[in-house]
């Protein structure tokens, strides 16, 4: 089978393959039936103790930002990372692409490391978008995005006085809670490098090596060393004295799949959640924890002035039935220009001197030596969504495989998904230069183009050999289940109807929903009219409907997106012929308000010495649709950063800044004043209760 472009002999590792139930509610009942879950025994003396302030588990652009924020704040930063890069999605997963919202970017409304890396990006290259790509208004290199954030980290630490620890090639495979199971005491992390004589890193496909990266042992292929995360201990120093610390350091979750969740035994949700008056459009009535949105290894490719030559991978047949342009569009007639329309979508690089040509989106059209990265719907995302290829597995699922066991932790996903993520990705590079068949339009609007390369190669633009990016693009993730509180007494969560534009009084709503679920859901929606729809013969198709987001008084950070889907397949396996997205996913699709992140969000149940900064906050499916781009993580890390540096300082948890979620305390009042003092705003302007107008607002 020709999988690769390079030689590579590593072994495919043995897939996590596990077959389970629906584990309804996932709510992890390990620790109500064991105690707090304890270290595995060590198969040797840690190589390295580390004291930390905090630790931040994943180097995506949530961890990057709360590692940013910490240092300016003059903290001891320890960061982990699986790949080599910081950056996350627009690095190591390769969508260079930034995904912003129209109003938000026309204002210039972001937390105020993200304005930097922006304003870097645009120094750099003497320009905001050195791609001249249509879908964003920055495209450019995925190594230059590392580059640019690693020189950040290092003018904070130089300017905040704080210390960045990085340790790139490591993984999380366990860690200790105390006796009742409320405090992370330690985190064991395994750092791994080419075993002597091997090729470098970033050679093998993650599939073939990423269970590798998870064991103690060295192996013919990595070298490993265990690195045991301690807290620092250090007294916080005020003006009027010592403050007694209430823990003694913060772990911030910023996998990107909540890996942390998993091994802290928080109760999380995955998958679709079933309807609900807070998520009517949701197509199932109970939880479906395998359709989770599809993941995409991104990959590079270069027009070239000469027709290439290409050697077809032997399962290419295989995916080809998926790909596709995905629709007609009445503004692209022909084969070339449905080609130019997906190149220019997300092109990272167009060199001067640009073509003339403008293409109906008014960018030049591809021309040589353009580079473009490929993340397309009907092309290289992968989307599986059974008990049979679920990429994220289940809790029933990990307790089936022996991942729950102490030591047992592989990274919790299923790596034969990951191998067909890899092969269906390289698959659509062979689709687009030399396919003839379009598996949902037309075939007349597919030709083969073969004045292209696919860039691999350890110098080229994603840094691998092979080509694609070091880790895919993660869209959804598992996502905790927040504290009770008043409304939500099962956990805290966002909700499709808290931020969505749309008024949910179609026709679908009042035929889908049943009566009491539907006139809750409009009572939801009422906003300052609530009282009136308790009024006798109030009819709920009369209720009023705000016109803006929900706002939360806990508000420390900011969002923008559309609630954008891509959806699992209906059908196992993922690329079988005539498979189609599964039915109904798409119906909360569509505008949505400028929004809010919560702290209450970022706070797990029982363990209160951990953050999560990233797509795992608590937040439903079609939530987490729109609370997953760029700008977002960046907020979210912020958030994490401030609210731990607080906490440090006043001798606080950040759950009892929410105790009484229906009001600021003077403290979280504090907070959020600091928050926005240093440039990191809670909130968007012009958005509060009282302003029902917010038609400025449409993300797109």
């Amino acid at each position: 089978m020709k999988r690769f472009f390079l030689a590579v002999t590593a072994p495919l590792l043995a897939s996590t393959l596990v077959a389970g139930s629906i584990p309804f509610p996932i709510g992890n009942a390990r620790a109500q039936e064991s105690g707090a879950p304890r270290l595995a025994q060590l198969p040797r003396t840690p190589d390295q103790v580390v004291e930390c302030e905090l630790l931040i588990v994943g180097g995506g652009l949530a961890g990057t930002a709360a590692a940013y924020e910490s240092l300016l704040m003059g903290h001891t930063v320890c960061m982990t990372e699986l790949t080599d890069w910081v950056g996350g999605q627009i690095s190591s997963q390769g969508t260079t692409a930034l995904d912003e919202s129209r109003e938000q970017r026309r204002r210039l409304f972001y937390s105020r490391g993200y304005k930097e890396l922006r304003d870097r990006v645009e120094a750099k290259y003497g320009e905001l978008n050195p791609g001249q790509c249509w879908v964003s208004a920055s495209c450019f290199l995925p190594a230059d995005a590392n580059a640019i954030l690693m020189d950040m980290l290092a003018d904070a630490q130089r300017q905040g006085g704080g210390e960045l620890r990085w340790f790139p090639n490591t993984v999380v495979k366990d860690l200790s809670l105390n006796a009742d199971g409320t405090h992370i005491d330690e985190v064991v992390a395994i750092r791994h490098s080419a075993a002597p004589g091997t090729a470098p890193l970033n050679t093998d496909f993650l599939s073939e090596m990423i269970e590798d990266a998870y064991t103690y042992e060295n192996s013919a292929r990595l070298s490993k060393e265990i690195i045991q995360f301690v807290p620092a201990g250090i007294v916080a120093k005020r003006g009027e004295g010592d403050v007694e610390r209430r823990v003694d350091w913060f772990v911030v979750e910023a996998t990107e799949t909540g890996e942390l969740i998993v091994l802290a035994d928080v109760p999380y949700e995955l998958g679709l959640d079933p309807k609900s008056p807070l998520n009517p459009s949701s197509p199932v009535t109970e939880r479906d924890p395998y359709c989770t949105q599809g993941f995409t290894y991104t990959f590079a490719m270069e027009r070239t002035a000469e027709p290439q030559t290409f050697d077809v991978p032997d399962y290419y047949s295989i995916y080809e039935p998926y790909y596709s342009w995905e629709r007609e569009r009445d503004s692209l007639p022909t084969a070339a220009d449905h080609f130019d329309f997906v190149f220019t979508y997300r092109r990272l690089q167009n060199p001067r001197p640009r073509s003339s040509d403008r293409n109906v989106f008014g960018v030049p059209r591809a021309s040589v030596g353009d580079i473009s990265m490929q993340n397309w719907t009907w092309g290289n995302d992968y989307r599986p969504g059974t008990e049979f290829d679920n990429l994220i597995l289940t809790e029933d699922q990990l307790a089936a495989s022996g991942q729950l066991e102490p030591g047992g932790w592989l990274g919790g996903l299923r790596t034969d998904t990951l191998r067909k993520g890899e092969e269906n990705a390289i698959g659509f590079f062979y689709w687009l230069t030399t396919g003839t068949t379009d598996s949902q339009i037309d075939d007349r609007f597919k030709e083969p183009d073969p004045y292209n390369r696919y860039l691999q190669g350890l110098d080229s633009p994603m840094n691998t050999a092979h080509g694609l990016s070091k880790y895919p693009y993660i869209r959804e993730a598992r996502r905790i289940i927040g504290r009770p509180s008043p409304g939500y007494e099962s956990g805290f969560m966002i909700s499709e109807v808290d931020f969505s534009w749309n008024d949910f009084g179609s026709e679908f709503y009042r035929e889908n929903l049943d009566q009491s679920t539907y006139t809750s859901m409009r009572r939801y929606l009422a906003g300052l009219g609530t009282v009136d729809t308790f009024l006798p013969g109030a009819d709920p198709n009369e209720f009023p409907v705000r016109t803006r987001s929900r706002i939360y008084p806990d508000s420390v950070g900011i969002a923008q997106y559309a609630i954008d889907f891509h959806p699992c397949m209906r059908d196992y396996p993922a690329e079988a012929p005539g498979n189609i997205e599964r039915p109904g996913v798409r119906q909360a699709h569509g505008q949505a308000y400028p929004a809010q992140i919560p702290l209450r969000a970022m706070i797990p149940q029982r363990v209160d010495n951990m953050l999560v900064a990233s797509k795992s906050i608590a937040a439903s499916y079609s939530a987490a649709a729109a609370y997953r781009v760029h700008s977002f993580e960046w907020s979210v890390g912020a958030a994490a950063a401030h609210t731990i540096d607080f906490s440090l300082r006043n001798g606080v948890l950040p759950s009892e800044l929410v105790e009484n979620p229906a009001s600021q305390s003077p403290m979280f009042e504090a907070l959020r004043a600091e928050l926005e003092a240093s440039g990191n705003p809670v909130m968007f302007p012009n958005t509060s209760i009282l302003n029902e107008d917010w038609g400025d607002w449409r993300p797109w």
